[in-house]
């Protein structure tokens, strides 16, 4: 019986693994456009932008002030707001300091879509993406901004 368990497991993960098209490749492409999304916010690089997220993007977060009670929404930022944003940073070299998190972690990557979620120094962002050919391109982004107590 155990025998037979080991079989079926292994013969999931297989199915799993070329169902879902975890290649390597796709992995890093994935990686690259998130990498390529936080370096463009935090260089005031929009080429890295242009790059990374589609023409269509929806994002969307939340904020705490820091003397707020709750959580605001800081409302929508389209493409054009968000090279607007990077060229700002780049004009007034308001550029975050060595220590600020700039962190990728891959959630999941199926044949054409994937989620990975980004530490930054403006807090965390959820990244919904989808893939054009063998480009990997950032559709829609979910952030909050951290949790700023009064001791802060």
């Amino acid at each position: 019986m155990k025998r037979c368990n080991v079989y079926i497991t292994v013969l999931f993960l297989s199915f799993g693994t070329v169902a879902f098209g975890q290649s390597k490749e796709d992995v890093k492409g994935v990686e690259a456009a998130c990498l390529d999304y936080l370096e463009g916010f935090y260089e005031g690089d929009t080429t890295k932008l242009i790059r990374s997220i589609r023409p269509a993007l929806t994002k969307f977060g939340y904020f705490k002030q820091k003397d707020a009670e709750e959580y605001g929404e800081a409302g929508y930022m389209s493409f054009e707001e968000a090279k607007a944003y990077a060229k700002g940073v780049y004009e007034k070299k308001r550029f975050p300091g060595d220590d600020a998190p700039k962190k990728v972690k891959v959630l999941d990557v199926m044949n054409q879509i994937a989620a990975a979620k980004v530490t930054a120094w403006w807090g965390s962002d959820y990244l919904l993406l989808s893939k054009s050919g063998d480009k990997w391109m950032i559709d829609q982004v979910l952030w909050e901004g951290p949790l700023v107590t009064k001791n802060n």
